[in-house]
């Protein structure tokens, strides 16, 4: 099996580490990710000035990689365009220090990477950890779990433009819940501040308000009771539901 494998915090974060190192021993991989961290960029693309590429290897070179000074979705189109000898079997974004529950996958450059797998026809995970708070956040559960997946994926396909997005809280999980979305919101989003010069500046940062978190059903609950997370995910934002009365309105061109 052929996996590529990106992520938004970094070519040099430990998540990525962790992810590559235990899957180099049953697949072939190949690293492409951002030099620096890039989080929170959600599908952001780089067409405005050109991207630069270094060729980076691993492992005694058993790894080949790249480091890209752009965005996930950028690692992405690159690789399957420029890179990679051939297309990959499975795209993994992660593994993201930091969880990506609910809502937040419409920011997440982590989860956006994997919807540019799918967008190209590769089967696609997002595998994140909800651990951001731990001075040594330790990544082993989220990468075992994520290898033992790739033994599954070897016999059942996802669905056509479907990606996994997948929570791990801290070690050890209770276990494994399949899940929806939750419905995650940020208070206290913009922190207005001033400079030594008296100028007022912002910073953006913001506490997540769980609304829906009593809801076992969803990735926040999960994870919040200490469950590993699977959410099947896609990017058909239609609401479907609404189609049909949609069509009895009286809509017009102009006037």
């Amino acid at each position: 099996m052929r996996v590529l494998v990106t992520n938004d915090d970094g070519i040099h974060a430990e998540g990525i580490k962790a992810l590559w190192r235990a899957l180099e021993s049953v697949a072939e991989v190949f690293v492409a990710a951002p030099d620096r961290e890039r989080s929170a960029v959600g599908h952001g693309i780089t067409v405005h000035r050109p991207l630069r590429v270094r060729e980076m290897n691993f492992s005694g070179n058993r790894v080949r990689g790249w480091v890209v000074d752009g965005t996930p979705a950028d690692c992405v189109k690159l690789c399957l365009e420029a890179l990679i000898p051939a297309p990959p079997d499975l795209l993994i974004s992660g593994i993201n220090l930091g969880a990506n529950l609910g809502t937040d996958v419409l920011y997440s450059g982590t989860v956006s990477a994997a919807i540019e797998g799918i967008i190209n026809g590769v089967p696609s995970l997002a595998v994140s950890l909800a651990a951001d708070n731990q001075a040594e956040p330790d990544f082993s559960c989220a990468a075992a779990f994520t290898r033992a997946l790739l033994g599954l994926l070897r016999e059942r396909r996802l669905p056509p433009g479907t990606l996994l997005n997948i929570n791990v809280p801290p070690c050890p999980p209770r276990g494994v819940r399949v899940t929806r979305l939750g419905f995650r919101r940020y208070v206290n989003v913009i922190d207005r501040r001033t400079d030594p010069r008296g100028r007022v500046y912002f910073w953006m940062a913001g506490e997540p308000l769980d609304v829906d978190d009593g809801d076992p059903d969803t990735d926040v609950r999960a994870v919040a009771d200490g469950y590993i997370s699977v959410t099947p995910v896609h990017f058909d934002l239609t609401n479907h539901e609404m189609i049909a009365e949609f069509k009895t309105w009286p809509l017009q061109v102009g006037g």
